[in-house]
């Protein structure tokens, strides 16, 4: 894995800027418990993402975990010092079971040795494509998995 640059943003950081660029993430009262170079963790509570079912609406679980996967591809980003836009070029979603309450996505590289390759592509070429997966978990069990690729386009000055 390539160091950071930079620090990783901090949880809270990260769920400020969440709340504010992608609305959604405000009305499914999102919450970026941990980040760190391998892992993103988000939550969110059943209330606003309930369905008819009182279980958690497949959207709104689709959702976190895209979220997750998208946030620590933005944190790493973000400590690179590459200033990307970053977009989800296509993704699976497998729901294994009813998720009737509070709810978790966590995030990581689908193979961590991709990230150096992912950067200095990045950086020579100015867009790259990587690959994450997603669990999502309710009560310690796990109910859902994602597969998704993210495409990063270089937008700035690396490192400013």
């Amino acid at each position: 894995m390539t160091a950071p640059h930079l620090p990783l943003p901090t949880p809270q950081a990260l769920e400020t800027y969440l709340h504010e660029y992608i609305p959604i993430t405000r009305a499914m009262q999102v919450s970026v418990t941990a980040i760190d170079p391998d892992h993103a963790h988000l939550a969110a509570p059943l209330a606003p993402n309930i369905n008819h079912r009182e279980t958690v609406f497949g959207g709104s679980a689709a959702a976190l975990a895209t979220l997750a996967a998208w946030t620590l591809l933005h944190a790493r980003l973000h400590a690179a010092g590459l200033p990307s836009r970053l977009v989800i070029q296509r993704n699976s979603m497998e729901f294994l079971a009813p998720i009737p309450s509070d709810f978790t996505a966590t995030a990581q590289l689908a193979d961590p040795n991709a990230w150096e390759r992912f950067e200095r592509m990045l950086r020579r070429k100015g867009r790259a494509r990587i690959s994450t997966t997603a669990t999502l978990a309710c009560q310690g069990e796990r109910v859902g998995s994602f597969e998704g690729e993210f495409v990063a386009v270089v937008t700035g000055t690396p490192g400013t």
